[in-house]
């Protein structure tokens, strides 16, 4: 399960963030003043703009250059009210490059055209006259989404390639990730001790299998124990090894842990749940690097590099006497602080393209990538299971999947809590967006149907969907 980020043989490379360059967009409408107004509104806030008045010379524009997003009106010269001519460019443009966004832009008594519209693959819709800030909303959104895919399939295919080449993939592309991709590259190298924090499922485990394979031992073992996992009667049998008679089922001579990763790597999870007493024998081998075999009087020395994870506040617990402050000193001569997954959204489509591809390829699904409802599906929910929880929701989706781009309804992510935990927690506008977003969705888009079902008028209903964005 990785985190995010290629490695090199010696070092992580800069991180990859997202394009640089001023996002470009492609604006069409048949009116010169609507293409004036876009532009004096887009430039100022950073976009490049390219401004055309028929879908002729929108498939041209496409054809010579790459665009971020495309604003496409529905009615061009042919007629001035049916929306046909805008309807077949924009089925024309999705059938070419799914995850190009297109907004469609309608006048306020073109909606059952819009809603159309969304049916065959538009993003979203503008009503005319627009209001500049859902605009540029809508904008910014779908920007970022497109950017999120692009950047995601180049990773994507770029981690095949370190796979087949075996070295380490490491995913992470988020600002918040930085300062992690910055210690482990000072660090590996050394023999210095980590300790690794964070929450459940975050890809502690990852960094300790990177941070061993950047560092002079990654031609010895890297050895990982679950210490959380251990019964008290055996941690010192597992992680030391004992002697023949030692105890009643000890039939011959066994090699701990530690011996096993002599001259590598040892990585010891849930170190916070090691009981008070085998602290004091996991200190005496840290500080010396001596141990015995369980049984025996003899000394072994070994040269082990630790690695240690906890989603515990071992700080509090050394204050509350419940872990060794000593033993604390020791773990943490670096310490290495993963974000939650919600908190370095911008990876969530680098991983999910990475877990479709190795899914895809393990259980031979002709799964090739995400239709971009089901990308804003994942980029919405809350995650508590973390890259963890990521991992399993995608190797469902590949499984579930009957088409090659994963859909929304694949995820299974729809019976969830949405990120507040309980209405109570939701405004009064958040919990109407919720039930009319579903009320659209169990009507297929039905403007009708749903406000029939919702207790409103079709024109109320609509008046909330341009509210909300829906």
């Amino acid at each position: 399960m990785p985190i995010s980020a290629k490695a090199s043989d010696v070092s992580i490379p800069a991180v990859l963030t997202r394009t640089s360059h001023r996002p470009r967009i492609l604006a069409a409408d048949d009116q010169q003043h609507i293409l004036d107004a876009l532009e004096l509104l887009l430039k100022p806030q950073g976009y490049k703009v390219d401004l055309v008045r028929s879908p002729e010379l929108v498939r041209e524009a496409l054809s010579v250059s790459q665009y971020d997003a495309v604003l496409i009106d529905l009615n061009y010269t042919r007629d001035t009210t049916s929306g046909g001519e805008g309807l077949d460019l924009l089925s024309s443009l999705v059938s070419q490059d799914s995850t190009l966004p297109v907004i469609v832009m309608t006048a306020w008594g073109n909606v059952e055209l819009a809603v159309e519209a969304m049916r065959r693959g538009a993003r979203d819709f503008i009503q005319k006259p627009w209001e500049n800030e859902r605009l540029l909303s809508i904008l910014r959104t779908q920007v970022e989404l497109h950017r999120a895919l692009q950047q995601a399939e180049r990773l994507a295919a770029e981690n095949r390639l370190l796979h087949a080449q075996g070295r380490p993939e490491f995913i992470a592309t988020a600002p918040s990730m930085a300062t992690v991709l910055e210690t482990i590259t000072h660090i590996a190298p050394s023999d210095a001790n980590v300790l690794v924090t964070g929450e459940h499922g975050t890809g502690k485990e990852v960094v300790a299998r990177t941070i061993h394979a950047l560092s002079q031992r990654s031609h010895r073992p890297l050895i990982s124990v679950n210490t959380g996992g251990l019964a008290e009667g055996v941690f010192e049998s597992e992680l030391f090894g004992h002697v023949k008679g030692a105890f009643t089922d000890a039939r011959i001579d066994r090699i701990g842990r530690f011996e096993l990763a002599d001259g590598g790597t040892i990585f010891l999870d849930e170190i916070g749940n090691v009981p008070l007493r085998q602290q004091a024998k996991l200190l005496r081998v840290v500080e010396s690097g001596e141990m015995e075999r369980v049984g025996s009087s003899q000394s072994k020395k070994v040269d082990v590099r630790l690695i240690s994870a906890t989603n515990a506040d071992l700080k509090a617990a050394s204050q509350s006497g419940q872990f060794r402050e000593d033993l604390l000193f020791r773990l943490n001569t670096v310490e290495i602080h993963l974000p939650a997954l919600r908190e370095r959204r911008e990876d969530i489509p680098v991983l999910a393209m990475h877990f479709l591809s190795q899914y895809a390829t393990r259980y031979r699904r002709p799964v090739k990538g995400f239709d971009p409802t089901a990308i804003q599906t994942l980029m919405q929910y809350a995650w508590p299971g973390n890259v963890r929880e990521l991992e399993h929701t995608l190797e469902r989706a590949v499984l579930m999947c009957r088409t090659e781009q994963i859909q929304p309804g694949d995820l299974g992510l729809g019976s969830h809590r949405p990120m507040a935990q309980n209405l109570e927690e939701l405004s009064l506008e958040a919990v109407e967006s919720i039930l009319i977003r579903k009320a659209l969705q169990r009507f297929q888009g039905n403007v009708s149907q749903a406000a029939e079902a919702l207790g409103l008028s079709r024109g109320a209903l609509y008046r909330r969907m341009e509210k909300y964005g829906l």
